[in-house]
């Protein structure tokens, strides 16, 4: 490393939390944008101390299933991450996601800081007055509650399992209309 690179201050980050359904498909989709750093699935909201995935999957913890996205604010704004959330899920159905369903896999912005909440409440009442869903968006927006990672093997689920069923059925689908609404918005390959 030259002299140069040492002295260069460490990029700023920010963390942004979503609740989406199934953070397979969360994690998915948020990994794939410029100036996102990292995405961690795990468990947010709920009143039992590190949960286990089949603990959570009872729905009797309250957790839901969230990702926990580290980004770059120089490079992705959270309203970015914030118009990919609401136009990668259903925001109207309660507790339920596709054949997901549970109070695990409700929709939900936990809000790390005042301004994360403004950002997410204004676009929450600017999307129900435009008519864009044609039911009332039920999305929770609330203040970050305690994270805990997911285990191991949800991490990086997609691309440690692209042949699984659910990745082929699901997740891919999702991932092509991501790429193609969001193309101006993805990671280059080198």
């Amino acid at each position: 490393m030259n002299d140069e690179a040492a002295r260069e201050e460490p990029a700023r980050t920010e963390v942004a939390t979503f609740g989406a359904g199934c953070f397979w498909c969360v994690e998915a989709v948020f990994l794939e944008l410029d100036g996102v750093i990292s995405v961690e699935s795990g468990y947010s909201g709920g009143n039992v101390p590190n949960p286990s995935y089949d603990q959570i999957c009872t729905g009797r913890t309250g957790h839901a299933e969230v990702c926990r996205v580290r980004f770059d604010p120089g490079k992705i704004a959270y309203d970015d991450l914030l118009e990919v959330f609401w136009k990668t899920h259903d925001p109207t159905t309660l507790n339920r996601q596709g054949n997901d369903f549970g109070t695990q896999y409700r929709s939900v912005i936990f809000y790390h800081n005042e301004k994360q909440k403004a950002l997410a409440e204004k676009y929450k009442t600017e999307l129900d007055a435009s008519g864009a869903f044609q039911d009332t968006i039920v999305t929770e927006v609330t203040p970050v509650a305690e994270f805990y990672k997911a285990e191991q093997y949800h991490q990086d689920y997609y691309r440690s399992n692209p042949q699984q069923r659910y990745c082929r059925v699901v997740i891919g689908p999702k991932l092509e209309k991501f790429r193609q609404a969001f193309k101006d918005k993805l990671k280059t390959s080198d």
